[in-house]
């Protein structure tokens, strides 16, 4: 494309040696700036079944871990029966017929997302912060707001 100069004025007479498509103090060009970088991405999943409801379960699970290895930011919430889910050994005590263990989807998720219990579903289980696996955190509704309305995210329940 040609670039738009002031009348009675062309590359030549600017001196020529104008790369195409750079703007030059002084012209208007007519080219497009480069498209913006592509926003971060992240995935926040509420799984709110257990044992109670094995495939909803391991599916939050597998879609978590999933993202994760595509590199995608990604926080996993446990609410419900899949609080348990949160406490060492509880993930080993989902069996699922050609699923991907739990145990092992949960610790892809703890090796690169966040994963948080429910503050509320916590406190009727009593679980505390000192009986959950290491990296999981206790946290309400404020923070998952938070985190579901965060620009680029996408929210999903399981």
């Amino acid at each position: 494309m040609r670039p738009i100069l002031p009348a009675g004025r062309d590359d030549h007479a600017a001196g020529g040696d104008r790369l195409p498509g750079r703007a030059t103090l002084g012209r208007v060009t007519d080219t497009v700036p480069p498209p913006a970088a592509p926003r971060q991405r992240s995935l926040v999943v509420k799984a709110t079944s257990g044992l109670d409801r094995p495939e909803a379960a391991n599916q939050a699970f597998t879609v978590a871990a999933a993202a994760v290895a595509a590199g995608v930011e990604v926080s996993v919430w446990l609410t419900g029966e899949a609080a348990w889910f949160g406490l060492p050994g509880r993930a080993a005590g989902l069996e699922l017929e050609h699923a991907a263990p739990l145990p092992d989807l949960l610790d892809a998720v703890l090796a690169a997302g966040t994963l948080t219990v429910c503050t509320q579903c916590a406190a009727r289980r009593g679980i505390t912060a000192d009986d959950v696996l290491p990296g999981v955190r206790i946290a309400g509704a404020a923070v998952f707001v938070e985190e579901a309305l965060r620009e680029g995210a996408q929210a999903l329940v399981y």
